[in-house]
């Protein structure tokens, strides 16, 4: 499966942005998905993932009730919707996608497919 991430930007801190992942190729319904992020200097964190068909979700404590994961496997499109944000939210920001089937599986090396990232700048 081929991704593709958008959406991301510059923004002050406390506001919001809403991140885009659209998805070809394979069949999109089939993977778990997720998000990751790499600061500047930083080794890529997990942000979220969810699970194939949507019901399960689960996300890193530092985005916990700010950040919150979507799909809509009709349109082969990922979201993660991003509030409140802070500094520390700045940096680039990629989906990815993994065929095992759990939403315990967020480590990079558990990720099949990756998108190229979209930079989000939160300044204080």
């Amino acid at each position: 499966v081929q991704l593709q991430a958008s959406g991301g930007g510059l923004v002050q801190a406390g506001g919001s942005l809403r991140l885009s992942c659209a998805a070809s190729g394979r069949t999109f319904s089939n993977y778990n998905m997720a998000w990751f992020r790499q600061a500047p200097g930083k080794e890529r964190e997990f942000v979220a993932v969810i699970s194939s068909s949507g019901g399960i979700t689960a996300y890193a404590d530092s985005v916990k009730g700010r950040f919150t994961i979507a799909r809509d496997n009709a349109k082969n499109t990922l979201a993660l919707q991003m509030t409140n944000l802070k500094p520390d939210d700045t940096a680039v920001y990629f989906c990815a996608a993994s065929r095992l089937n759990s939403v315990t599986y967020t480590r990079e090396q558990h990720m099949e497919h990756w998108g190229k990232g979209t930079q989000v700048t939160v300044s204080s």
